[in-house]
Parts: C-alpha cells; sequence; structure tokens
C-alpha cells in the first residue's frame, strides 16, 4: 500500500463582528487551518491538520510539492519512515525548521488516521491506549483583554456548562492582567483552576510584577510569558515564585523539548500535534516528559480534525494532563469540518473516539465552501 497522493486544502473564515477576542498577538479577525488529505494505492484516505503558521498558503504550497516529492510512493503503513524522511531532508537540513515542522505534522496525522482504518482500529488503540476521562480546559480563542467584570461573567458561564478550570489571557499592562485574574477567582470560587497564557508576550520585569499576584489567587500554570527561545528568561522566572510555568506550543519536535525540559524551569509541557511533528513525534515528546515526571497538556489547534488527534494521544500516554477545551463563541472549523469532536461530562471532562483511525468523517462540502482568505489573523 502505498502513497499515491498527498493535497494540501487550506481553509479559512472570518470572525464575525462581535465575535472577535483581542489577545497578547492581536485582535482575531479571521481563523486558518492546512487540512492534508492523503490517498494510498489503495483508494484509502487519510486526514490531517497542519497549523497554518500565520502563512497557509505558504505551508499548503510546501505539502503540495516538497513534502510530496518526497514520500509518494513510500509505504502509506511506514509512518515513522516517512517521518525520517521528511525529518532528514527538511528539518534537519536546508534550514526549513519550523515550517517543515508544521507541514510534516498534517501529513503524519493523515497517515495515522490511514493506518487505524486498514486495521480496524482508533489510532489511541495503535498506541496501546484505551478510552479514558481526560481533564478539560475552557481555551482556544477566549477569555481575553476585556473588561474584569465581563471576564469574570464569561468565566462563570463555562464553570457552569462542567469546566473545572479557564485559560485567561495575559500579557496586558500588569495591573489589568492582575485584576483579571482577581476578577475571575472571586467569580469562581477556589475549587476551579485558572490558567494563564502570556501568548509569549510579556517581558521579565511584567512577569515578576505579577507573579506575586497570581500566586495569590493560585493561579495553577502561567503559559508562555516570554518567546520559545528565550530560554535563560524562563529559568530566572521560575526561581522567583511558586507558580508553575507552561510551554510547548512554539517548540519543534523532541529536541527542542528535551532542551526545555532538562532545564528544569517549565513544570508542564505542551505540545501541539498540527506543529511539533504530529502523533508521531508527540507521542515520544510525551514519552520524555513521563521521564522527568511532567504530564503532557497539548496546545490544540483550529479543527476537529486536531482535537480528536489530540484525544487519541491524551488516552495512550501514562501522563495525560489537561486537554485545551476550544470554547470560541464562533468556530465552525470546530463544529463543522467533522462533526463536534469532542463532549464535555458533568466532571469536566473530555475522551477520545472509537472509530478506525481518527474515527471522523470531513465534510469536504464544508471546505469547499471556506477556500483561504487572503490577509491577517490578527489586527
Amino acid at each position: 500500500m502505498r502513497i499515491a497522493s498527498i493535497k494540501a486544502v487550506p481553509i479559512s473564515f472570518r470572525v464575525p463582528e462581535g465575535k472577535n477576542v483581542t489577545l497578547g498577538i492581536g485582535r482575531a479577525v479571521k481563523r486558518d487551518s492546512v487540512l492534508v488529505r492523503v490517498e494510498t494505492s489503495d483508494g484509502v484516505v487519510g486526514w490531517g491538520e497542519a497549523h497554518h503558521g500565520r502563512c497557509p498558503g505558504a505551508v499548503a504550497k510546501l505539502i503540495d510539492t516538497t513534502l510530496s516529492e518526497l514520500v509518494l510512493g513510500m509505504d502509506a503503513l511506514d509512518v515513522v519512515g516517512v517521518w525520517q524522511k521528511v525529518y532528514r531532508m527538511q528539518l534537519a537540513s536546508h534550514g526549513m525548521g519550523a515550517a517543515a515542522a508544521l507541514a510534516l505534522s498534517g501529513l503524519d496525522i493523515a497517515l495515522w488516521d490511514i493506518r487505524g482504518k486498514v486495521m480496524g482500529q482508533p489510532i489511541h488503540r495503535l498506541l496501546g491506549g484505551a478510552p479514558k476521562p481526560i481533564k478539560a480546559y475552557a481555551g482556544g480563542i477566549s477569555l481575553g483583554w476585556q473588561d474584569p467584570k465581563a471576564l469574570a461573567e464569561e468565566a462563570a458561564s463555562y464553570v457552569a456548562q462542567g469546566y473545572r478550570a479557564l485559560k485567561l489571557r495575559g500579557g496586558d499592562a500588569p495591573a489589568r492582567d492582575i485584576a483579571r485574574v482577581e476578577a475571575v477567582r472571586a467569580a469562581v470560587g477556589p475549587d476551579v483552576d485558572i490558567l494563564v497564557d502570556g501568548n509569549t508576550g510579556c517581558t521579565p520585569d511584567h512577569a515578576r510584577r505579577v507573579m506575586p499576584a497570581y500566586e495569590a489567587a493560585n493561579v495553577g500554570w502561567f503559559e508562555e510569558p516570554f518567546p520559545p527561545q528565550d530560554y535563560r528568561s524562563y529559568q530566572d522566572l521560575a526561581k522567583l515564585g511558586r507558580v508553575p510555568l507552561a510551554a510547548g506550543e512554539n517548540h519543534y519536535t523532541r529536541y527542542e523539548f528535551t532542551r526545555l525540559i532538562a532545564d528544569g524551569a517549565v513544570t508542564f509541557v505542551q505540545p501541539d500535534l498540527s506543529k511539533a511533528g504530529g502523533i508521531t513525534e508527540c507521542h515520544r515528546i510525551a514519552i520524555l516528559a513521563s521521564a522527568w515526571k511532567l504530564s503532557v497538556n497539548p496546545h490544540t489547534s483550529a479543527t476537529g480534525i486536531n482535537m480528536v488527534a489530540t484525544l487519541h494521544l491524551m488516552c495512550a500516554v501514562d501522563n495525560p494532563g489537561y486537554f485545551e477545551g476550544d470554547v470560541a463563541h464562533h468556530n465552525p472549523f470546530r463544529d463543522e469540518v467533522c462533526g463536534l469532536p469532542y463532549a464535555l461530562t458533568p466532571e469536566g471532562t473530555v475522551t477520545c473516539r472509537e472509530g478506525p483511525g481518527l474515527g471522523i468523517e470531513v465534510d469536504e462540502a464544508f471546505l469547499a465552501a471556506h477556500p483561504l482568505i487572503e490577509g491577517p489573523c490578527y489586527v
């Protein structure tokens, strides 16, 4: 069974006015994704999702050209062999780095989907796992830079839905960041886990100023206060307080995670299956984290494909932490690409699907109705 075709499907939608959320990286006005369709010589079709990297057209072109040229004709069930060839020819040489990791991630997820369909098993079973409850937090493009009272009301609405953890957006002025955390803590009480994401936009001084208030509010983690390459600032901040640090959404392959973990500053590891290298590589990253007694708390991407794949992985490792639930008020990529990817229980947990492969059916008519839109995602 050979890889007969690889096709990138870049898709977009505009966020309706009134449903925009402002984060440290800007005001969300558009959502993009790059899906990957792989078909074998036997006619089996698998789907994956590559993160768009704010340049979906370029990521799609990379998939349709260089990646296709590298792996067409290879054994479709040799997932590790395909991964290694792309890594050697694109990530380890020729300077493509992160862009190639995004493209490879989508291809890898699609090949695992094929593998599961051929063997009649869901991906979590192929990885040695089984369905189990996974804790979820309310995340996605939500809970942004807004008035503390309105933010507290939004947070309380997610707790009413069953979420026992919430992720707020930081990186604004320190006083405003602190006011938002304190308002949400007062609204949801002591038993809900409050997490904060700095979206890589904090200075060391900003982080030092908010850390005491975050500690007083019992914040569960402070995520990505700094860019991923700023290892020294992570190490310095970890010495200044007892709020654990989280990172990994913008780290690629197990090699970058090896340094992130070995530095000892980060407690929560957050690979994105559509960025870090797909299911193959994120499974390795989870095992690496397990050796250090750290949980894996993946960042989720735009569509239900990534979310479903993430849950398969989390149900197949011994160190699952939080699943990032997408509570954006408007996200047809979550709701319509392959149907709702998960259901939240009253206990605030989710779990994986049981069908072969990813266990999904992709709505190709929906994809055709949402072609790539040029322009920025955030303004």
